[in-house]
């Protein structure tokens, strides 16, 4: 016979299968099948089966505690070892589901409760001023929870996976990188200022050394907001499902938007507002808020080319129609570019020299500086942060709507990793990890 933790574990269990058939069914945007829905009721019976056998054992356990208190207190009370094993310890000591913790924050907040589950004291913010007022110091996400939150909101972000990533550690605020303070390819200034010499023997030696710079990263604060119903309060699976997937989606767009568009005062540097991004200007006659293929050729070679194997172009939608339409003049004809053969009738090209297209919104409107760019963001950009969240709520920010608010914390910075564009050791033009055409007006 399973003890009450091991109820209790395979109830949890239970409850988190149900919620992930549930947002499976919700992403694919269709009805539970006949099947779904008796297997959900079979599993709802289980939970209903296992609450009873819960119910009847704390009970026979409560009865039997009674029964052997001592009428007299003794004198020498005896000392007895706690047969608790350390997992199960542990398992008391920790929440089941993040919806679960999310669920103690609600009860440690509302006027009418007058405790904070034990499991929420271990995860006080540090700075924190009252005992029962979340929203006087916060509580931290479980460490477990807030490894997996930032796991799938870098996983679902479009830049946010593709950066790389630094973590501070506990004690610090900030970090600094090392680098190579190399803005050209000339002779005696690459890598800062190294120079080596052909010389004949016995010939005469220059020293020369490398220059370095660094690059500072300072924590930031970036807020999430998440709204959950009365109803959804009920339920742990559900409200941690609909926490997780509003957090991830708002976190993952606040940090795609601050790694393009950040001006770094208060917030990471996005790659708009950076002097080492090139510009490619617009061609003489270009007319306005359009891209030609001149301007693709262009962007492109202006592109490192240690960046080229794994760029990626970024596009704001209202560029589309302009990839879909650029031509090739030849002579007093021309050619399509990015149409496939069959044109509409078949699907889009989705590459551009070989390297993959993506729309994302916090590219700039068409003929707008940002509407569209290429760039290498694994070499070319560095986020760091410092895991895991703190966590408060409110009944009162959405209370004519029977919402619980619920905001979380999230401190971290990012730069590009080149202050200034490149120049190259022959021709004249500029090179960096990022490259964004001019606006066009």
């Amino acid at each position: 016979m399973k003890s009450i933790t091991q109820m209790r574990e395979e109830i949890a269990e239970i409850m988190e299968k149900l919620g992930k058939m549930k947002a499976q069914n919700e992403a694919d945007g269709k009805e539970p099948t006949s099947e779904e829905r008796g297997k959900a009721h079979d599993l709802l019976n289980r939970v209903d089966d296992l609450k009873a056998h819960i119910e009847l054992e704390e009970r026979i356990q409560g009865t039997s505690d009674k029964l052997a208190e001592p009428k007299e207190e003794p004198t020498k009370p005896e000392v007895r070892e706690s047969s608790i094993s350390e997992r199960d310890q542990e398992k008391r000591d920790k929440f089941l589901s993040f919806g679960e913790q999310l669920q103690a924050v609600v009860r440690a907040s509302h006027p009418a409760h007058r405790s904070v589950d034990p499991r929420l004291r271990e995860s006080r913010a540090i700075y924190g001023l009252s005992e029962t007022v979340a929203s006087d110091g916060g509580f931290l996400v479980q460490s477990d929870f807030a490894t997996e939150l930032l796991k799938n909101v870098f996983e679902t972000g479009k830049l946010a996976s593709r950066v790389g990533k630094i973590s501070i550690s506990t004690n610090s605020n900030s970090v600094k990188i090392n680098g190579i303070d190399e803005t050209s390819r000339v002779a005696g200034s690459r890598w800062g200022g190294i120079r080596m010499y052909w010389e004949v023997e016995a010939g005469e030696k220059t020293k020369s050394k490398p220059k370095f710079r660094q690059i500072e990263l300072s924590l930031k604060k970036i807020i999430g907001l998440c709204y959950a119903t009365d109803e959804s309060l009920n339920d742990a699976s559900v409200l941690e499902s609909v926490v997780k997937q509003a957090f991830q989606n708002e976190m993952g767009f606040m940090i795609d938007d601050a790694i393009i568009n950040g001006n770094g005062a208060g917030r990471p540097l996005g790659i708009l507002n950076s002097a080492g991004t090139v510009q490619v200007a617009k061609e003489g006659s270009q007319t306005a808020a359009t891209v030609v293929y001149e301007n693709i050729v262009k962007m492109w070679s202006r592109l490192l080319p240690d960046a080229q194997q794994n760029a990626i172009w970024l596009i704001n939608q209202d560029v589309w129609p302009q990839l879909a339409t650029l031509g090739l003049a030849v002579g007093t004809g021309g050619s399509a570019v990015w149409t496939p053969p069959g044109g509409a009738s078949t699907g889009p090209y989705s590459n551009l020299f070989g390297r993959p297209v993506i729309p994302i919104e916090q590219c700039a409107t068409l003929g707008t500086a940002g509407d569209i760019i290429v760039g290498d963001f694994g070499k070319g950009y560095i986020w760091a942060d410092k895991g895991g969240f703190k966590q408060d709520m409110s009944i009162h920010v959405r209370f004519i709507y029977d919402e619980t608010c619920f905001r979380f914390v999230y401190r971290a910075d990012g730069q590009p990793v080149m202050a200034k564009a490149l120049t190259p050791y022959k021709g004249t033009n500029t090179l960096g990890y990022f490259v964004k055409l001019a606006t066009r007006s």
